[in-house]
């Protein structure tokens, strides 16, 4: 082996690609490799900017105009506040050819950083609420913002590879699951070419950094956000027989409940019923006049889901009639937003995927990953009339001799919107732009 051949082998190890398995792609995979690895210094750079100052959903302002003026660098041609928020749309034509949509979200959360990394936010801000509170990027949003950029600078140098649209669309609130909804709704289909493809990725919390995750079909839930208020008739708590004790009322609808999914769902159907907070009374000896139920329901098929907010209305007031609740005062039901619907992997779409990752990466860095009850609004750009086939990717970020000490201990890895959880940068950056570059060239690479 000569010392051409040596560090052609070694920028292929780099990224974790196997040079036999890579033959196909391996002149283009290290053309990307080679440029990946020059730009990784100035994406670093972006990234712990980004981690450092994260803004909330809907508050996205400075986050998304730093993205912006990333793409315009780029070569993309960008509209800002794009869905009545701060959502920005970045389009690059390279001659004819299918449009693919690539997505990033924007937004961090309202939890304290505890990483201890050199870059951690000490941002604190007023959310949308005027409550002050601290800031973090706990579920890699700054993560998957540095791989887009990364994308999108790689195939803005690579238009002989590749013939097409790129549309990059930096999404905000995620996290309240709204802002897919509004850029759609303000027509990002209608003004912007229509994508024939939808990509996004995700950081993992349990994959190891270098790997790549992927699922066909449900990847992702239902996410419905229920509120219950529970009215009785308060009184002296020395004379409950005077009363309508809201308190042992919730009680009993709490445990019902839960034969929501125990006793009227299939078993082969996945569905979560979580009370995830109840609240009410002031004093040891007064039965309030009412109690307050937060629910999140979970679901993956959207008949699952139908049933589980339907049983829920169902059990809450046939508990209240049990109870002598007069009617009016039954159980007030609201759902909060819309819901997020589940994320569902183009079968078809995500097998074309794994053939082309496996290309690149090597079969031993793809992983079969299993669906998740956590929600990710991405999945609307599918949920369209138009149908279009989308991708979620699973992109690992957790070092791996964290993983085998966990599984060695039994102690838990930080989760996401854990205060600390904090990606490996350079594998999870490397492998994620690879693999977004890899997926975006196998959909408008020129055959």
């Amino acid at each position: 082996m000569n010392i051409f051949q040596i560090g052609r082998f070694s920028l292929l190890l780099t990224l974790g690609f196997s040079p036999l398995e890579s033959a196909p792609v391996a002149g283009l995979g290290e053309s990307v490799a080679s440029k990946l690895n020059a730009d990784y210094p100035s994406l670093e750079t972006l990234y712990r900017d980004l981690h450092a100052h994260p803004e909330l959903s809907l508050m996205e302002e400075k986050t998304a105009a730093r993205i912006a003026a990333e793409l315009r660098d780029a070569g993309f041609d960008v509209t800002e506040k794009f869905g009545g928020g701060y959502g920005l749309v970045g389009v690059l034509k390279n001659g004819t050819g299918p449009t693919l949509l690539v997505r990033t979200d924007l937004d961090g959360l309202p939890v304290e950083e505890e990483t201890g990394v050199p870059y951690a936010s000490k941002t604190r801000v007023k959310d949308l609420a005027g409550r002050e509170v601290a800031t973090m990027h706990a579920c890699g949003h700054d993560i998957h913002m540095t791989c887009f950029i990364g994308t999108a600078r790689i195939l803005a140098t690579l238009k002989t590879r590749w013939s097409g649209t790129l549309i990059f669309v930096g999404q905000p609130a995620e996290e309240t699951g709204v802002g897919a909804r509004g850029m759609l709704s303000a027509g990002l289909y209608r003004q912007f070419p229509r994508p024939d493809f939808a990509l996004a990725l995700h950081d993992s919390a349990t994959l190891a950094a270098g790997s790549v995750g992927m699922i066909e079909g449900y990847a992702m839930a239902n996410v419905d956000m229920v509120d219950v208020l529970i009215r009785g008739v308060g009184g002296h708590g020395a004379y409950p027989h005077t009363t309508k004790d809201p308190v042992v009322l919730a009680s009993h609808i709490v445990v019902a409940l839960q034969t929501i999914v125990s006793r009227e769902t299939r078993p082969v159907d996945p569905a979560v019923v979580t009370v995830g907070s109840i609240h009410g009374g002031t004093k040891h000896n007064i039965i309030p006049d009412e109690v307050k139920l937060q629910l999140t329901l979970r679901s993956y098929s959207d008949g699952v889901r139908a049933h589980t907010l339907d049983a829920l209305r169902r059990i809450c007031r046939g508990e209240a009639i049990s109870a002598g609740i007069p009617e009016d005062r039954m159980p007030v039901i609201s759902i909060v937003g819309e819901g997020t619907p589940a994320a569902y992997n183009d079968p078809a779409l995500t097998r074309r995927l794994r053939d082309g990752l496996i290309r690149w990466l090597g079969a031993n860095s793809l992983k079969s990953v299993e669906a998740e009850m956590a929600g990710e609004d991405f999945s609307r750009f599918g949920r369209t009339s138009e149908k279009v086939p989308i991708c979620l990717l699973q992109i690992g970020a957790v070092a791996p001799e964290k993983i085998v000490e966990s599984e060695r201990t039994g102690a838990a890895l930080p989760s996401l919107h854990s205060s600390k959880f904090a990606p490996v940068p350079e594998p999870t950056i490397k492998t994620g732009v690879t693999a977004l570059t890899a997926a975006s060239l196998e959909l408008l690479g020129k055959r």
